[in-house]
């Protein structure tokens, strides 16, 4: 399978950023450190080009019966100019993917999935589409900025005459940004730091990106690779697909039953609900390193008495915390705030304790 290039990648590379393969792309991993990153998206603001993700536009009369078909969240509550987190469950109890669902118009809307899964997802999603609903894949010709942190409003509102503050987190407005029309200028970060994302045709991703940078150069602005994006969800325990979440993970085990609505039909959703009357046998937690060692990756959960318990799904040290913390599956009865735990840190057993996440406060 061949390595993709996002439409930017030149200019990361004149950048200095270092490119790595991810989910099928190459991307920036980082451009200076990952903690000098982390910190300027924490305090500052930075600029992430993940337009490796993807975006598929679904509209018609059938559109919402889809999408409310194919996803567990209940699409009928947005209103126009609203977003969503869901998920997409599969028949066997896990999840196709996490997603967010924009509502663009009265019978049209914009799921955008991870890009890993893009050509999984529009399998699957088309599978279903017995309800007359049309489908474009609009991931080719569609870039993504996500401009995060606390001066981020700051600096966009110096290229628009949108008014940023008036956009609630999970809703968006479309409008000119830079001189260039029909943007997506959308508040749902996945930093925890604020911010906003901005979507918008590969044909103008490179003037929009200079123009962002030249209105935060006075707030110091950077490019901010993978490496920190993966830090900063995880001091706010956001699940990533393919660690925390994937196709043998239910979305009750994992902490979504918030976006898993009854009161609809969805796929796999009696299953599901019988699930959730019986109770999970184990759940997705967070966990606070009490010693030295930083979690990583697989990394075995124990008991306090050295027995195996899970596995690390999701691991670092927290740049604002300067302590490892984690995430992973354990069973029910070690998963309550403040059960000690133990990390097999390379034959090392480091005591841990659970921590709802997210891990830090933020404004």
């Amino acid at each position: 399978m061949s390595v993709k290039q996002i439409p930017l990648h030149p200019l990361h590379v004149k950048l200095g950023a270092k490119i790595i393969p991810f989910a099928g792309f190459e991307m920036p991993v980082r451009y200076t450190s990952d903690i000098e990153e982390h910190l300027t998206v924490r305090n500052g603001v930075g600029v992430f080009d993940v337009s490796h993700m993807g975006e598929f536009i679904v509209q018609g009369k059938g559109a919402l019966d889809l999408i409310q078909y194919v996803t567990t969240n209940d699409a009928s509550r947005l209103s126009i100019g609203q977003a969503q987190y869901s998920c997409m469950p599969n028949e066997t109890g896990g999840i196709v993917d996490d997603l967010l669902v924009y509502r663009l118009e009265e019978n049209k809307y914009m799921l955008v999935v991870n890009a890993s899964n893009i050509e999984k997802d529009w399998n699957w999603i088309n599978r279903f589409n017995t309800f007359g609903a049309h489908l474009f894949n609009a991931s080719g010709e569609t870039c993504l900025f996500a401009v995060q942190g606390p001066r981020a409003a700051e600096v966009l509102q110096k290229i628009t005459s949108l008014k940023l503050n008036e956009i609630p987190y999970y809703h968006f407005k479309i409008g000119t940004l830079a001189g260039i029309p029909d943007i997506i200028i959308s508040n749902t970060g996945y930093t925890g730091a604020g911010g906003f994302e901005l979507y918008v045709h590969r044909s103008e991703a490179e003037k929009l990106w200079h123009a962002v940078f030249e209105a935060g150069a006075p707030f110091a602005i950077k490019p901010i690779g993978l490496g920190a994006r993966d830090t900063l969800r995880l001091e706010m325990g956001f699940c990533l697909y393919g660690n925390d979440i994937d196709d043998t993970t239910s979305p009750l085990e994992a902490g979504l039953g918030w976006i898993t609505r009854f009161t609809k039909d969805f796929v796999n959703s009696q299953a599901l609900k019988k699930q959730k009357e019986e109770g999970v046998k184990r759940k997705l937690t967070g966990f606070i390193m009490k010693d030295r060692g930083i979690p990583r990756h697989n990394y075995p959960i124990l008991d306090t008495h050295g027995n195996p318990a899970g596995i690390v799904t999701s691991g670092t040290q927290s740049p604002v915390l300067q302590t490892g913390i984690g995430m992973g599956y354990v069973p029910e009865a070690l998963s309550a705030p403040g059960t000690e735990i133990l990390i097999d840190i390379r034959g090392k057993h480091v005591p841990a304790v659970v921590h709802k996440p997210p891990f830090i406060e933020t404004k």
